[in-house]
This record gives C-alpha cells, sequence and structure tokens, in this order.
C-alpha cells in the first residue's frame, strides 16, 4: 500500500520533456512562459546528448517594506536640545 498525501491521489515529479535544441531556440520565448505558468521542466539536447536544462527558478523571499526600518532610527533622549559642534549659522 503506497502512501498518498490527502485527497487521495499520488504526487509524482513531472518527467522533464526533451527539447532538441533547434526546436528550442525556435520556441524559446513560449517554453519559458510555460515553465513559469506550469513548473515543467525541460532538458534541451544537442544530436540527442543532454546539455542544458531549463527549470523554474525560486524566487528569494523579499521582506515586507512596512517594519523594514525598525531598529535601525537612533534613540534621543532629549531630541530638541542642541547639538554639541559649530555650525555654519554660527559664523
Amino acid at each position: 500500500m503506497s502512501e498518498r498525501p490527502p485527497g487521495g491521489k499520488k504526487r509524482t515529479a513531472p518527467a522533464a520533456r526533451e527539447v532538441p535544441a533547434a526546436e528550442f531556440k525556435a520556441t524559446c520565448l513560449e517554453l519559458m512562459n510555460r515553465v513559469k505558468a506550469t513548473g515543467a521542466e525541460y532538458v534541451i539536447t544537442k544530436h540527442g546528448k543532454p546539455v542544458a536544462k531549463l527549470v523554474p527558478v525560486s524566487a528569494p523571499k523579499r521582506k515586507p517594506f512596512v517594519g523594514s526600518m525598525k531598529g535601525t532610527v537612533l534613540k534621543y533622549d532629549r531630541p530638541f536640545d542642541p547639538i554639541d559642534g559649530e555650525y555654519d549659522i554660527d559664523r
């Protein structure tokens, strides 16, 4: 008895389809769109030998913008007191 994920269907990794280099050259953009949409994988062959593999890329997770500056602002105990030092306006 094989283990199945919830839903009853057994999941198998899709087999990479082999594509000759000439066909890949003619349909490159279409294949890239298909990889993006479905996650399909393609092995590009030259004279029947595999030379490259077209697979979906996993984008790194982006940090949320809100809260991204947390902890980067300096804390001043007395923010309205003048800062020691010489200023151009004082000259």
